[in-house]
């Protein structure tokens, strides 16, 4: 840690780009003490002297993959070695595929449900309890507004999101009066290396489109969270996209999804 630190530190996984890193600025402006984790060593570094230089934030770095099994319990493993105790868990890591679920490769979606799922689940398994015992905290957990409805061509992803939205509601409701909150935050599509990751820079639900930017998201994520909101989506068209699935046949919803989820012809 480079500074003092301040009443509250914050740990954000997948915090080395995109709507991670942004959330960390958002924290870090905050005032808030942060530890950032992912896998790329060089980009965390330079986040935070980023953030060390103009906020004065207090940062430790902890590389972590926690899209292998053992990701999180050895991340805690790591905090509690450091004696750092973590009083906001943001669950930003994650990743997505492109493709019919027949011709996708598994290893690569088993790594999805490891890294949206299971080390999420984890590694609020892990540090939730600690936070109840004090009595304050919280947890920010990036769902999607994929999680709405199915995604035909994202099948396993989609998934995963309507998992982190449905896991995230009800933790919210068990917590209640305890002063430990959660919000799932629920972007729309958002400009940042998710689809290039993906394979799916040629979808129709990207290609051509004027798409959210990620400090936007992740502003209204962190607005929300402090307000105490238990679901967040950004943006006008986004909310009433979550919203108009409730009243429309979900076949219907299933076969718009993928019409605008395939390729564009070239």
């Amino acid at each position: 840690m480079s500074a003092p630190p301040s009443p509250e530190t914050v740990l954000v996984t997948g915090a080395s780009s995109g709507i991670g890193a942004e959330l960390a600025r958002a924290f870090a402006r905050g005032g808030s003490s942060l530890v950032l984790s992912a896998r790329s060593v060089d980009r965390l570094e330079a986040l935070a002297a980023e953030l060390r230089q103009k906020h004065g934030t207090a940062v430790a770095i902890l590389p972590a993959d926690l899209a292998v099994a053992d990701g999180a319990s050895r991340l805690v493993e790591r905090l509690t070695e450091l004696r750092l105790q973590i009083d906001v868990l943001v669950n930003n890591a994650g990743y997505a595929g492109f493709g019919p679920f027949a011709e996708t490769d598994w290893a690569h979606e088993a790594g999805m449900l490891q890294l949206n799922v299971v080390s999420l689940t984890d590694l609020t398994k892990r540090l939730l309890p600690g936070m109840v015992a004090r009595k304050r905290g919280g947890l920010l957990n990036l769902a999607s507004t994929a999680a709405f409805q199915p995604g035909p061509l994202m099948a396993v992803y989609y998934a995963t999101k309507a998992y982190v939205l449905s896991f995230s509601e009800a933790l919210a409701e068990e917590l209640r009066g305890t002063g430990v909150t959660v919000t799932a935050l629920c972007p729309g599509a958002t400009a940042s290396g998710f689809q290039a990751r993906a394979h799916m820079e040629e979808s129709r639900l990207v290609k051509g489109k004027r798409l959210m930017d990620a400090a936007t998201v992740a502003q209204a994520g962190y607005d929300g969270f402090r307000r105490g909101r238990r679901v967040v989506i950004p943006g006008l068209s986004n909310r009433l996209l979550a919203q108009s699935v409730r009243f429309t046949p979900r076949r219907l919803v299933t076969r718009i999804v993928h019409n605008m989820q395939e390729r564009v012809a070239s």
